[in-house]
Protein backbone atom coordinates (compact mmCIF):
# COMPACT_ATOMS: atom_id res chain seq x y z
CA UNK A 1 0.00 0.00 0.00
CA UNK A 2 1.12 3.55 -0.71
CA UNK A 3 1.79 5.93 2.15
CA UNK A 4 -1.24 7.96 1.09
CA UNK A 5 -3.54 4.95 1.36
CA UNK A 6 -2.05 3.96 4.70
CA UNK A 7 -2.57 7.53 5.96
CA UNK A 8 -6.21 7.47 4.81
CA UNK A 9 -6.70 4.10 6.49
CA UNK A 10 -5.42 5.55 9.75
CA UNK A 11 -7.60 8.62 9.27
CA UNK A 12 -10.65 6.40 8.78
CA UNK A 13 -9.91 4.37 11.90
CA UNK A 14 -9.26 7.57 13.84
CA UNK A 15 -12.68 9.12 13.11
CA UNK A 16 -14.64 7.18 15.79
CA UNK A 17 -11.78 7.77 18.22
CA UNK A 18 -11.87 11.49 17.47
CA UNK A 19 -15.63 11.63 18.00
CA UNK A 20 -15.23 9.93 21.37
CA UNK A 21 -12.43 12.33 22.26
CA UNK A 22 -14.60 15.27 21.29
CA UNK A 23 -17.23 14.23 23.83
CA UNK A 24 -14.73 13.62 26.62
CA UNK A 25 -12.70 16.78 26.04
CA UNK A 26 -15.93 18.77 25.95
CA UNK A 27 -16.45 17.86 29.61
CA UNK A 28 -12.80 18.67 30.31
CA UNK A 29 -13.45 22.11 28.88
CA UNK A 30 -15.78 22.72 31.82
CA UNK A 31 -12.91 22.02 34.21
CA UNK A 32 -10.57 24.20 32.15
CA UNK A 33 -13.06 27.06 32.33
CA UNK A 34 -13.15 26.80 36.12
CA UNK A 35 -9.34 27.02 36.07
CA UNK A 36 -9.60 30.33 34.20
CA UNK A 37 -8.47 29.19 30.74
CA UNK A 38 -9.99 30.72 27.63
CA UNK A 39 -10.88 28.75 24.49
CA UNK A 40 -7.51 29.31 22.78
CA UNK A 41 -5.53 28.33 25.85
CA UNK A 42 -7.70 25.24 26.30
CA UNK A 43 -7.15 24.27 22.67
CA UNK A 44 -3.35 24.31 22.95
CA UNK A 45 -3.38 22.65 26.38
CA UNK A 46 -5.36 19.74 24.90
CA UNK A 47 -3.33 19.67 21.68
CA UNK A 48 -0.02 19.22 23.49
CA UNK A 49 -1.26 16.94 26.29
CA UNK A 50 -3.87 14.65 24.66
CA UNK A 51 -4.71 12.80 27.87
CA UNK A 52 -7.93 13.02 29.85
CA UNK A 53 -6.46 12.18 33.26
CA UNK A 54 -3.36 14.26 32.54
CA UNK A 55 -5.40 17.28 31.51
CA UNK A 56 -7.71 16.97 34.47
CA UNK A 57 -4.65 16.99 36.72
CA UNK A 58 -3.28 19.93 34.74
CA UNK A 59 -6.44 22.04 34.97
CA UNK A 60 -7.08 21.30 38.64
CA UNK A 61 -3.44 22.12 39.42
CA UNK A 62 -3.78 25.45 37.63
CA UNK A 63 -6.99 26.12 39.54
CA UNK A 64 -5.19 25.49 42.83
CA UNK A 65 -2.33 27.82 41.80
CA UNK A 66 0.32 25.07 41.73
CA UNK A 67 3.85 25.93 40.65
CA UNK A 68 5.20 25.06 37.21
CA UNK A 69 7.36 22.32 38.73
CA UNK A 70 4.41 20.79 40.59
CA UNK A 71 2.31 20.82 37.42
CA UNK A 72 5.11 19.21 35.40
CA UNK A 73 5.64 16.45 37.98
CA UNK A 74 1.97 15.58 38.44
CA UNK A 75 1.25 15.42 34.71
CA UNK A 76 4.37 13.26 34.21
CA UNK A 77 3.23 10.80 36.88
CA UNK A 78 -0.37 10.65 35.67
CA UNK A 79 0.70 10.13 32.03
CA UNK A 80 3.62 7.79 32.74
CA UNK A 81 1.79 4.78 31.29
CA UNK A 82 2.26 6.25 27.81
CA UNK A 83 5.99 5.61 28.19
CA UNK A 84 5.22 1.89 28.27
CA UNK A 85 2.90 2.16 25.28
CA UNK A 86 5.52 4.05 23.28
CA UNK A 87 8.18 1.47 24.09
CA UNK A 88 5.82 -1.30 23.05
CA UNK A 89 4.94 0.38 19.75
CA UNK A 90 8.60 1.00 19.01
CA UNK A 91 9.05 -2.78 18.74
CA UNK A 92 6.67 -2.81 15.77
CA UNK A 93 8.68 -0.24 13.78
CA UNK A 94 11.03 -1.22 11.02
CA UNK A 95 14.64 -1.11 12.25
CA UNK A 96 15.23 1.52 9.56
CA UNK A 97 12.63 3.91 10.98
CA UNK A 98 14.20 7.23 11.90
CA UNK A 99 13.96 9.23 15.10
CA UNK A 100 11.49 11.81 13.78
CA UNK A 101 8.75 9.28 12.85
CA UNK A 102 9.16 7.66 16.25
CA UNK A 103 8.79 11.01 18.00
CA UNK A 104 5.73 11.96 15.96
CA UNK A 105 4.03 8.63 16.66
CA UNK A 106 4.99 8.90 20.33
CA UNK A 107 3.42 12.35 20.51
CA UNK A 108 0.04 10.91 19.54
CA UNK A 109 0.08 7.76 21.67
CA UNK A 110 -3.19 7.39 23.57
CA UNK A 111 -4.97 4.33 24.91
CA UNK A 112 -7.21 4.07 21.86
CA UNK A 113 -4.64 4.92 19.18
CA UNK A 114 -2.28 2.45 20.82
CA UNK A 115 -5.03 -0.16 20.61
CA UNK A 116 -5.68 0.21 16.88
CA UNK A 117 -1.95 0.52 16.11
CA UNK A 118 -0.88 -2.52 18.06
CA UNK A 119 -3.73 -4.53 16.60
CA UNK A 120 -2.38 -4.16 13.05
CA UNK A 121 -0.46 -7.09 11.69
CA UNK A 122 3.14 -6.77 10.64
CA UNK A 123 5.41 -3.79 11.08
CA UNK A 124 3.89 -0.47 12.06
CA UNK A 125 3.84 2.13 9.30
CA UNK A 126 4.10 5.64 10.85
CA UNK A 127 1.71 7.09 8.25
CA UNK A 128 -1.09 4.98 9.74
CA UNK A 129 -0.59 6.74 13.07
CA UNK A 130 -0.24 10.10 11.34
CA UNK A 131 -3.70 9.57 9.85
CA UNK A 132 -5.28 8.63 13.18
CA UNK A 133 -3.57 11.52 14.95
CA UNK A 134 -4.62 13.97 12.22
CA UNK A 135 -8.29 13.49 13.05
CA UNK A 136 -8.24 12.48 16.75
CA UNK A 137 -6.02 15.22 18.18
CA UNK A 138 -7.77 18.21 16.50
CA UNK A 139 -11.20 16.91 17.58
CA UNK A 140 -9.87 16.46 21.11
CA UNK A 141 -8.54 20.01 21.17
CA UNK A 142 -11.63 21.56 19.55
CA UNK A 143 -13.84 19.73 22.06
CA UNK A 144 -11.97 21.34 24.93
CA UNK A 145 -12.37 24.80 23.40
CA UNK A 146 -16.09 24.34 22.82
CA UNK A 147 -16.49 22.97 26.34
CA UNK A 148 -14.97 26.16 27.69
CA UNK A 149 -17.26 28.29 25.53
CA UNK A 150 -20.41 26.31 26.34
CA UNK A 151 -19.57 25.78 30.01
CA UNK A 152 -22.20 28.19 31.22
CA UNK A 153 -24.99 26.96 28.95
CA UNK A 154 -25.17 23.16 29.29
CA UNK A 155 -26.08 21.18 32.44
CA UNK A 156 -23.07 19.51 34.06
CA UNK A 157 -24.82 16.12 34.05
CA UNK A 158 -25.37 16.33 30.31
CA UNK A 159 -21.72 17.12 29.63
CA UNK A 160 -20.51 14.33 31.94
CA UNK A 161 -22.79 11.81 30.21
CA UNK A 162 -20.99 12.46 26.92
CA UNK A 163 -17.84 10.81 28.28
CA UNK A 164 -19.58 7.40 28.37
CA UNK A 165 -19.02 7.15 24.61
CA UNK A 166 -15.27 6.81 25.11
CA UNK A 167 -15.64 3.68 27.24
CA UNK A 168 -17.89 2.10 24.62
CA UNK A 169 -15.33 2.90 21.93
CA UNK A 170 -12.51 1.37 23.96
CA UNK A 171 -14.54 -1.83 24.43
CA UNK A 172 -15.04 -1.94 20.66
CA UNK A 173 -11.25 -1.96 20.28
CA UNK A 174 -10.44 -4.76 22.73
CA UNK A 175 -13.41 -7.11 22.25
CA UNK A 176 -12.69 -8.28 18.64
CA UNK A 177 -9.12 -9.52 19.38
CA UNK A 178 -10.38 -11.04 22.65
CA UNK A 179 -12.97 -13.03 20.69
CA UNK A 180 -10.26 -14.37 18.36
CA UNK A 181 -7.76 -15.30 21.07
CA UNK A 182 -8.46 -17.04 24.38
CA UNK A 183 -5.15 -15.74 25.75
CA UNK A 184 -6.12 -12.13 25.05
CA UNK A 185 -9.60 -12.73 26.50
CA UNK A 186 -8.10 -14.08 29.72
CA UNK A 187 -5.61 -11.21 29.89
CA UNK A 188 -8.37 -8.62 29.39
CA UNK A 189 -10.57 -10.25 32.04
CA UNK A 190 -7.63 -10.45 34.45
CA UNK A 191 -6.88 -6.77 33.78
CA UNK A 192 -10.43 -5.73 34.64
CA UNK A 193 -10.45 -7.81 37.82
CA UNK A 194 -6.99 -6.71 38.94
CA UNK A 195 -7.73 -3.06 38.20
CA UNK A 196 -10.85 -3.19 40.35
CA UNK A 197 -9.03 -5.07 43.12
CA UNK A 198 -6.34 -2.38 43.20
CA UNK A 199 -8.99 0.20 44.09
CA UNK A 200 -9.77 -1.81 47.24
CA UNK A 201 -6.36 -3.03 48.43
CA UNK A 202 -4.88 -0.84 51.19
CA UNK A 203 -1.87 1.27 50.17
CA UNK A 204 -2.25 0.24 46.53
CA UNK A 205 -5.52 2.15 46.24
CA UNK A 206 -3.68 5.28 47.36
CA UNK A 207 -1.53 5.20 44.21
CA UNK A 208 -2.54 7.28 41.22
CA UNK A 209 -4.52 5.63 38.45
CA UNK A 210 -1.57 6.01 36.08
CA UNK A 211 0.82 4.31 38.50
CA UNK A 212 -1.57 1.41 39.07
CA UNK A 213 -1.94 1.01 35.31
CA UNK A 214 1.84 0.82 34.85
CA UNK A 215 2.22 -1.80 37.58
CA UNK A 216 -0.61 -3.96 36.24
CA UNK A 217 0.60 -3.61 32.65
CA UNK A 218 4.06 -4.87 33.54
CA UNK A 219 2.82 -7.72 35.74
CA UNK A 220 0.06 -9.02 33.44
CA UNK A 221 2.12 -8.72 30.25
CA UNK A 222 5.05 -10.47 31.93
CA UNK A 223 2.85 -13.35 33.09
CA UNK A 224 1.33 -13.70 29.60
CA UNK A 225 4.78 -13.61 27.98
CA UNK A 226 6.03 -16.36 30.29
CA UNK A 227 2.98 -18.62 30.18
CA UNK A 228 1.91 -18.04 26.59
CA UNK A 229 4.75 -16.62 24.46
CA UNK A 230 4.06 -15.83 20.82
CA UNK A 231 5.38 -18.37 18.31
CA UNK A 232 8.44 -17.15 16.44
CA UNK A 233 6.56 -16.83 13.16
CA UNK A 234 3.88 -14.62 14.81
CA UNK A 235 6.36 -12.34 16.51
CA UNK A 236 8.00 -11.62 13.13
CA UNK A 237 4.77 -10.78 11.29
Amino acid sequence: MSKRNIFLEGFRDGIPIGLGYFAVSFSLGIVARKAGLNAIQGFFASFFCVASAGEYALFTSIQSAATFLEIAVITLVVNARYLLMSCSLSQKFSPDAGLLPRLLVGFGVTDEIFGISFGRRGQLEPFYNYGAIAVAVPLWSIGTSLGIIAGNFLPVRFVSALSVALYGMFLAIIIPPAKRSLTIAIAVTASFAASYACTLIPLVKELSGGTRTIILTILISAVCAILKPLPEECSNE
